[in-house]
């Protein structure tokens, strides 16, 4: 398994391909949202529902030998492509090493040119989310 730096490398290897053309990124976006894996559809309820986001996300977490597992899915194409990002980099990972990640891949692939204030919050917000489950599952292994 790649390591969360060399995920983040990836991802910006990736997105330097379209060299700033925006309808291109996008849709490269777009389509990483489809490759998401299918979520369980009974895990689509109110309490995995990702609180600050315009559309809706759902993000659900479970600890399997000791690392973090998401699911997740929104009903916006582009949404699903920003939490399909999270996951490429968090998934798998033990609590530590979501919480002391630095996610530097957003500035380097220029995410805020892409998604506007809105999406931006709501980018935040998945990122909040699944740093608190990761937190969760921490207190809960000490």
């Amino acid at each position: 398994m790649k390591s969360i730096i060399e995920a983040q490398d990836e991802i910006i290897a990736d997105f330097s391909l379209f060299e700033g053309d925006m309808e291109s990124t996008l849709f490269y976006l777009m389509e990483l949202g489809h490759k998401l894996p299918a979520m369980d559809e009974s895990h689509k309820t109110e309490e995995y529902l990702v609180k600050g986001c315009q559309s809706k996300v759902w993000l659900y977490p479970q600890v399997q030998n000791g690392k973090v597992h998401f699911e997740a899915d929104s009903n916006t194409e582009i949404t699903k492509g920003l939490i399909s990002l999270l996951i490429t980099v968090w998934n798998q990972r033990t609590p530590d090493d979501i919480l002391n990640s630095d996610l530097y891949f957003i500035e380097k692939i220029g995410m805020s040119r892409m998604i506007g204030s809105q999406r931006s919050n709501g980018f935040a917000s998945m990122i909040k989310q699944m740093k608190y489950y990761a937190l969760a599952f921490k207190a809960k292994q000490l």
